[in-house]
């Protein structure tokens, strides 16, 4: 069974070893390296308990530690909805295409109605076909890809509505 559960503060030391993993597996697409010890650390962790807007999940298949999802709050439209950025995402080898990323973000999608945006950088062609996909199932295909100034990739647009 597939869960989201929010991380707690004291949870904090299990996201950033699995935000480590992350950034490896993102090193592929991104140039980054690691510091001095060895880490690629991650500068906006602490802003996750000490800014409003920002949430972050862990995503656990039958109660073990999966995956997570980092959701930003960024504001609201002109049609004063809550509008959300898919910060981090992140599914271990070992679940993913079991739909576990599918299923972690149908939950996440659900749990923040409003507008979504989910961004791909261009170089990470595995993430944009599971975003095109995923999302397109969401949606019955009804999003939009768009491009953004500050945005080096395709950005896909869509509205959630509250469950129930």
């Amino acid at each position: 069974m597939v869960e989201i559960q929010r991380v707690k503060y004291g949870q904090k030391a299990a996201l950033r070893n699995l935000l480590e993993l992350y950034k490896y597996d993102f090193s592929e697409f991104d140039p980054e390296d690691v510091n001095e010890n060895g880490l690629y650390e991650y500068r906006y962790l602490d802003h996750y308990w000490t800014e409003e807007g920002r949430h972050p999940f862990f995503i656990r298949v039958d109660d073990r530690l999966a995956g997570f999802a980092l959701v930003r709050e960024t504001g609201t439209d002109e049609q004063d909805r809550s509008v959300y950025w898919m910060a981090e995402f992140f599914v271990m080898k070992k679940y993913r295409r079991l739909k576990v990323g599918q299923t972690a973000s149908h939950q996440l999608f659900n749990l923040f109605p409003g507008v979504w945006q989910v961004g791909q950088i261009d170089t990470n062609e595995p993430a944009q076909q599971f975003w095109r996909k995923t999302i397109g199932k969401y949606t019955n295909g009804n999003y939009q890809e768009t491009r953004q100034a500050d945005w080096d990739g395709p950005i896909q647009l869509f509205s959630t509505h509250p469950q129930g």
